[in-house]
């Protein structure tokens, strides 16, 4: 690789299909037990060799936090990396699909793949749902973050992703929890297909966090009931702490069909299928 070599990566959209609080750990960290896949929709991290800089372009912009404590910038001190960094954002952002964390993520990526290191065990340091998003695959995500076992198995789909732009704190969310010592998730069954993968999560797996943020946020429930209304849709539920909710299609055809639809009212939708593997740009 030359010296003045760019690379890029994607940072794909985080979805907890399903996230089940276990406990709570004395330092006051919640443990969790949480199904993950990533979104073929996501931000876009571009790095150059040179002093470490930060632009941000793209129609979220406005959204990603300045200074010391941008995780984009703190993953490349984590590092020891001098680069200029630009990142394209458009996910929301504290969405409850891992943007800042992803992108963290693929920032860490792209500079081991520049430079040769290895990612430092201290990159939980950036947050809990960084270790899952450097993987960038199916997964289950237990303890406080820093348990990820990948997951292969699952079956062919895609999903739609809707945000109504409002702000759900996860500190509040976390907080307003009626009890913290949940049942774990149970084994992952062999799924024939989307409709499978649907039933089961509806029938044995939940977001412990989905209550407590839709008492928060009201609206939350009507893009639950809004996805779960389109022809197609296996399961609607909560992504995260939130406020973005996932709706689980077959395939392309019934997705864009019911994002266009969900669009109607005005949040931010995308229609994306699940991932096996981040793509490299």
């Amino acid at each position: 690789m030359t010296q003045h070599a760019t690379i890029g990566e994607f940072a794909p959209a985080k979805v907890n299909l399903a996230l089940h609080v276990t406990g709570r750990r004395a330092d006051g960290y919640h443990l969790l037990d949480s199904l993950v896949v990533f979104a073929g929709v996501g931000d876009r991290v571009t790095i150059t060799p040179g002093p470490l800089s930060l632009t941000v372009t793209g129609p979220r912009a406005d959204d990603v936090p300045q200074g010391e404590g941008n995780l984009v910038l703190r993953a490349a001190r984590l590092l020891g990396v001098e680069a200029a960094i630009t990142l394209e954002k458009r996910l929301p952002a504290a969405a409850g699909i891992g943007g800042g964390s992803s992108d963290a993520a693929a920032t860490l990526r792209a500079l081991v793949r520049m430079t040769g290191r290895e990612v430092p065990e201290a990159g939980l340091a950036l947050g809990a749902d960084v270790p899952v998003c450097l993987g960038g695959r199916p997964a289950r995500m237990q303890g406080i973050g820093e348990e990820v076992v990948p997951l292969s198995g699952l079956p062919n789909f895609w999903l739609v992703l809707a945000n109504p732009g409002v702000e759900v704190p996860t500190a509040a969310v976390f907080g307003a929890l009626a009890r913290r010592d949940n049942l774990p998730l149970p084994p992952l069954p062999r799924l024939a297909d989307a409709a499978a993968l649907g039933h089961w999560l509806a029938a044995e797996t939940r977001n412990d966090l989905e209550e407590p943020a839709r008492a928060r946020a009201p609206v939350i429930a009507e893009v639950i009931d809004l996805l779960a209304a389109q022809p197609g849709c296996h399961l609607a539920r909560m992504s995260g702490s939130g406020a973005t909710c996932f709706g689980l299609f077959d395939g392309e055809t019934a997705a864009e069909a019911a994002a266009r639809e969900v669009q109607q009212e005005g949040w931010w939708v995308a229609a994306a299928p699940a991932l096996r593997e981040p793509p490299a740009l």
